[in-house]
């Protein structure tokens, strides 16, 4: 194991996931991935003998459902860690296995540099900051988010519930992405304009660069970006005009992240952010199942609930 990462390893498998000497445990991955899974393997496997590490070949894109045998054994396992280079987060495997039971967390296109600082963090101070923002959310009927980029959008819940990303996988059933801190649900119906100045697939950080698209009746009707647009193009000639769903909004609750370093995965979790998902919502509320998950950071939001604003957690 590669000694540097034993400390976040750690963090993953004992503060996180609480794994106990009695029970199985599962790290799933791929060979761009395995490094990190070694280490979580490692740390695991000196606290119970019911280890195992699952490898397959990298998956076409973010969202897609890994081999039957793979979601099996996420299924049949205690606690499941997923660091992979395309998301499970939003599958039916991970879906399955929490519902089953297991305490999970992936980890999407995790880095050295993501598991490192990521998980430098005291994860019990996120999970009250994600108790911040739920008390100031939780009974909204409406939701609207500016930017001085040009963001105004408004947001109805609907029935749906919000769903916190404490890193705190301590019950069955639970799960959260590592590094976590969000909040975030899966909203009925939106209706505006989002200017994502931050973070997005497939750009990375956008340093130069703005990505734009316009959401009527909770649907994704222009995109301003060619490499995005083509992105999503591409996923609905394969599952249909159901990847324009407008599929989440998310508010970051990681104060220990204090600068965005093009990780979707990180920089979605940073205090101050929103994020805004075009695609997959089946997993956390909503009714699309299709194989791309699109989120895009903004990095000066003002979001309010029923017009109040709200009090954003800050790095």
């Amino acid at each position: 194991m590669d000694e540097q990462l034993r400390d976040p390893a750690v963090t993953a498998v004992e503060q996180c996931l609480a794994l106990e000497p009695d029970e199985s445990f599962v790290a799933v991955t791929d060979r761009k991935r395995e490094h990190i899974a070694e280490a979580l393997y490692e740390v695991a496997s000196e606290i119970t003998d019911d280890v195992t590490l699952v490898r397959y070949p990298p998956g076409p894109e973010h969202g897609a459902e890994p081999p039957a045998p793979v979601a099996a054994a996420m299924a049949g396992a205690d606690v499941v860690l997923v660091p992979t280079t395309k998301s499970l987060s939003h599958t039916t495997a991970r879906a399955e296995a929490t519902a089953n039971g297991a305490r999970a967390a992936t980890l999407p296109g995790i880095t050295e540099t993501v598991f490192l600082t990521g998980l430098n963090a005291d994860y019990e101070q996120i999970a009250a900051a994600c108790e911040g923002v739920l008390a100031q959310v939780g009974d909204a009927e409406e939701l609207r988010v500016t930017s001085p980029q040009g963001t105004d959008i408004t947001l109805r819940p609907g029935d749906r519930d919000w769903l916190p990303d404490t890193g705190i996988v301590h019950e069955p059933g639970d799960f959260s992405n590592l590094p976590a801190g969000e909040v975030f649900i899966s909203p009925e119906t939106a209706d505006g304009r989002v200017v994502v100045d931050g973070t997005m697939r497939p750009h990375g950080r956008l340093d130069d660069r703005q990505v734009a698209f316009t959401v009527e009746n909770g649907r994704v009707t222009d995109i301003e970006d060619e490499a995005v647009s083509e992105a999503v193009a591409d996923a609905a000639d394969r599952a249909g005009d159901d990847v324009y769903n407008l599929a989440e909004l998310g508010i970051g609750t990681n104060v220990a992240v204090t600068e965005l370093v093009g990780s979707v995965l990180l920089d979605e979790k940073a205090g101050g952010t929103v994020h805004l998902a075009i695609g997959d919502d089946h997993a956390i509320g909503g009714d699309v199942a299709v194989p791309i998950h699109l989120d895009g950071i903004l990095t000066e939001p003002t979001v309010y609930a029923d017009g109040t604003e709200l009090d954003l957690p800050q790095p």
